[in-house]
């Protein structure tokens, strides 16, 4: 809803604005608040939503599911089953709950303020930063953080508030793929062992020609089905965030 709304906003309200002078942004407060000219309010929208990708695999959990679903896809052996969409559908509604919290924090703490007109736009981001810096520091590791720090060419002895927004965000992302391998990994082991039996078998059988994924993935597909896979792996995904 808030999408639609958003582009709702960019082909309605600059004809609303030229009958009406209808305005979207303003900066100031009180008698001296002024408006910000529609042009460069439909350029800020749309310079935001060109970097919503970027930020979502950046400062949300989206990476982590997203690499292992695509990981989970690869044991199983499908390799366009389920679909790319499917899988995206998936990871985002997950990291919809798994960030909810953060987002609810900065909807009361920081948006609500600026949109009563208590606070500027300048502390509104700078109030909801807060939760969300939180949400990263609990997901990073303390190696990849140091690393990224001795990068950056700052020192390494920082508290977690001191720490810099630009090296924190390759840190969370780092930690994030190496938390989403080990759990890729784990979730390998029982499908690679199912095609090592099925191999084994084959050629006990003298049947070497017979390629041992054709007879694997039906098993594989029963375990996962019996074992209720896709509910055990979203649960393992939601818990190890905390």
């Amino acid at each position: 809803m808030r999408f639609l709304l958003l582009f709702g906003l960019m082909f309605f309200v600059p004809m609303a604005a030229a009958n009406d002078g209808l305005t979207l942004f303003t900066y100031g407060q009180g008698e001296q608040a002024q408006a910000v000219n529609i042009k460069l309010e439909i350029l800020a929208l749309m310079t935001v939503l060109s970097f919503l990708p970027a930020l979502l695999m950046m400062l949300t959990s989206f990476t982590r599911i997203i690499v292992v679903l695509a990981i989970l896809r690869q044991a199983i052996g499908l390799q366009q089953s389920p679909p790319n969409k499917v899988l995206l559908g998936i990871a985002l509604v997950i990291t919809i709950f798994v960030m909810r919290p953060t987002g609810s924090e900065i909807y009361q703490q920081a948006f609500l303020p600026y949109d009563n007109g208590d606070i500027e736009l300048t502390e509104a981001v700078k109030i909801g930063e807060g939760p969300l810096r939180q949400f990263m520091l609990a997901q990073t590791r303390e190696t990849d953080l140091e690393q990224m720090l001795k990068i950056a060419n700052e020192p390494t002895t920082l508290t977690a508030d001191e720490v810099p927004f630009f090296v924190l965000m390759p840190a969370f992302v780092l930690s994030e793929l190496k938390t989403a391998f080990q759990i890729g990994f784990l979730l390998f082991l029982p499908f690679l062992i199912i095609d090592l039996v099925v191999a084994s078998v084959l050629m006990s059988m003298g049947m070497m020609m017979l390629s041992p994924l054709i007879i694997s993935l039906p098993f594989k597909l029963m375990v996962f089905v019996l074992v209720d896979g896709w509910s055990m792996t979203v649960s393992t995904l939601v818990g190890s965030f905390g």
